[in-house]
């Protein structure tokens, strides 16, 4: 196993961090507890060192899971992170609460890496009058929790504005060879490297989706290498080959995805990626972007919608279902990752968006088609 210290620290960090959202389940849908606690240990013997859980994973089961397991000798050669729900939080009081329910779930009496969890626009505009500075802070002291981030899923802008209100001691964000421009993208990795805050990166793979059903086109690109690879090696390897990164999420559900994950991580070393490899990573962005429906960047123009549609994450769902060939995910990440008020189905046709898109989309009637095939 590779480690790398997030800026300022000395602190080892393994590049991989294993990720308790997508455990192997039972036939009944619950955590298959066995077979996770197999796959924890052997990511642990392998050398991670970086557990990564929430309070909703699972339904509420991945943090008293990860407590039990960890339990004992375990938790020692761990640092352990989750989460604090924001959507569960009105005010200090409920932050205090969680936090100790949290402590509980885990038996530990201490959260190493403690994050505000997937902040949006609505969600930092309420924690801002809670008082989270102070608990935060106060926990800190009493040593109940150690470094403090967050994990983000909205536009650049806000996630420079986060960035500047608070000392935060690293960050999580999705960031993926195809998601260089969405969300906090490229430019937001490199604004909190500029501030010397560490980056942890979730959604490597894009849900597994860069993995899977790999359409022929791209996999011929891979298979025209002269170094044989996986598609999750060059993913994760193009992730491991920025130094900026300090580590790397894998959300893994089985044995095999564990000890892969392993090997890969043996070889991501920053700048181990020749000019042509790196190209060749291109290419294959530009070959899963040819399968996009609309061509929509993620630039944010369009931005803000009078009815408060999130329109570059509608058509990133939409995009999605023909880029990976997945309906059922798209539509399930559309009403997971996006509120009523923010969907397809919110606009008013009023065509407020069309003259500021760059990329000349029909706004209104791509909203309408994202409503049909995603909601309906």
């Amino acid at each position: 196993m590779l480690y790398r210290c997030m800026p300022g620290e000395d602190r080892e960090l393994s590049i991989l961090g294993f990720g308790c959202m997508r455990l192997p389940l039972t036939e009944g849908g619950t955590i298959d507890e066995g077979l996770a606690e197999e796959m924890l240990y052997t990511a642990i013997d392998g050398g991670v060192n970086y557990v990564d859980t929430a309070w909703p994973y699972h339904n509420g089961e991945s943090e008293p899971f990860v407590g039990k397991a960890l339990e004992g000798e375990y938790r020692k050669k761990v640092y352990l992170a989750t989460k604090l729900p924001l959507w569960e939080v009105e005010s200090p009081e409920d932050m205090e609460r969680i936090l100790h329910e949290q402590l509980r779930r885990l038996r530990t009496d201490h959260i190493d890496y403690y994050l505000m969890h997937n902040f949006n626009e609505q969600r930092w505009h309420n924690i801002q009058s809670s008082g989270f500075e102070g608990f935060l802070e106060k926990a800190r002291k009493e040593g109940t929790i150690g470094k403090i981030g967050f994990s983000f899923h909205d536009q650049l802008s806000l996630f420079k504005t986060i960035l500047d209100a608070y000392p935060w001691d690293f960050c999580q964000i999705q960031y993926n060879y195809l998601d260089r421009n969405y969300q906090a993208g490229a430019e937001g990795l490199g604004y909190a490297a500029s501030k010397k805050i560490g980056v942890i990166i979730m959604e490597p793979l894009r849900g597994g989706k860069i993995a899977e059903n790999v359409p022929p086109s791209v996999q011929k690109l891979w298979d025209s290498a002269p170094v044989r690879r996986s598609p999750v090696e060059w993913a994760l390897r193009w992730l491991w080959n920025i130094p900026e990164i300090s580590l790397v999420l894998s959300g893994m559900s089985t044995p095999e995805h564990v000890r892969e994950n392993l090997d890969i991580a043996s070889r991501g070393i920053p700048g181990s990626l020749g000019k042509e490899e790196l190209h060749l990573v291109d290419r294959a962005a530009e070959e899963y972007a040819r399968r996009m429906i609309y061509p929509c960047t993620s630039c944010g123009y369009c931005l803000p919608c009078p009815q408060g549609v999130r329109i570059p994450e509608c058509l990133n769902h939409y995009n999605s279902a023909f880029m990976f060939d997945d309906l059922e995910r798209a539509r399930f990440n559309n009403r997971v990752m996006l509120n009523e008020t923010n969907r397809a189905s919110a606009c008013i046709d009023c065509g407020a968006c069309v003259p500021k898109c760059p990329q000349h989309i029909p706004i209104p009637q791509a909203l309408r088609k994202v409503r049909e095939l995603l909601e309906e």
